[in-house]
């Protein structure tokens, strides 16, 4: 892997070596390089999860990716400059899907310090830097999140003001990589998968964050929420560059398939 392309990606020129601070600065800059987006499911290109196929995707390419891609790919990274670095499988939401959710997500478990410390730059940006692995709360701006036990499980969750904790469940233990492989191949392509039906785009720059889901595009950040409605399938392309970077011309393809979701979660507004 090339390394130097890498850091040149995320604009990463300071000190490597493997402490928690040069973690934390590198995540940092990863999430605001690189946002979470499920584009070429929405386009019907296959994502794969094999390490060269990510870095060309996500270095060379400039786009971004799930968390198979996003957490893959910074694990490698770490763990060429002396990290000792664990993948885990997690189940987004376990609690209300069951024992299914388990495997459609991947985070890292870094060994610092000498404890444990969660790493996930895959989940939308929630996390802006590595929690320990101990049950308490913090704020990364502008969420709060937390770390719990619930019965026998940890959980993450991840909370914007006063509205509901989104989160993933998952053990301390190695990945069953077989699983993860299965599940990607699910997720992109099954009928009820939430990337096969909407649209999402999320990124972190700072104590900033925005998302994109369908037509609705809301930005948070210290003065607060805000949201835009995109009117056509030209603003669409545009703020998929201006947001997030993302040069996708082929994007405005997705438009009627955009809005025919919008208008039947919001028949209200169609």
């Amino acid at each position: 892997m090339d390394l130097q392309a890498y850091f040149a990606r995320i604009g990463h020129d300071g000190p490597l070596a493997p402490d928690r601070a040069t973690l934390t600065a590198l995540m940092q800059a990863h999430l605001a390089a690189f946002p979470f987006e499920n584009l070429d499911v929405q386009l019907g290109r296959p994502v794969s999860i094999e390490p060269e196929a990510i870095f060309e995707k996500l270095v060379v390419r400039r786009r971004g990716g799930w968390c198979f891609e996003q957490n893959g790919l910074f694990g490698r990274v770490l763990e060429a400059l002396g990290f000792d670095v664990r993948r885990i499988s997690a189940g987004v939401m376990r609690h209300v899907h069951g024992e299914g959710a388990m495997g459609n997500h991947l985070a890292l478990m870094v060994a610092l310090e000498g404890r444990p410390w969660l790493v996930d730059v895959g989940f939308g940006g929630m996390q802006a830097a590595p929690l320990p692995l101990a049950p308490g709360s913090e704020h990364h701006p502008p969420y709060d999140v937390a770390l719990r036990r619930v019965e026998g499980w940890w959980r993450f969750e991840e909370r914007y003001g006063e509205g509901d904790p989104f989160s993933y469940d998952f053990h301390d233990a190695p990945a069953d990589e077989a699983l993860f492989a299965r599940r990607c191949s699910e997720l992109q392509r099954q009928p009820e998968s939430p990337f096969v039906q909407n649209l999402v785009v999320l990124q972190r720059r700072g104590d900033r964050h925005t998302t994109l889901r369908g037509r609705v595009l809301t930005r948070r950040g210290p003065a607060g929420e805000t949201h835009e409605l995109l009117p056509d399938a030209e603003a669409l392309v545009e703020r998929l560059e201006r947001c997030f970077g993302l040069r996708l011309p082929e994007a405005a393809e997705l438009w009627g398939t955009v809005c025919a979701r919008h208008a039947a979660l919001f028949p209200d507004e169609a």
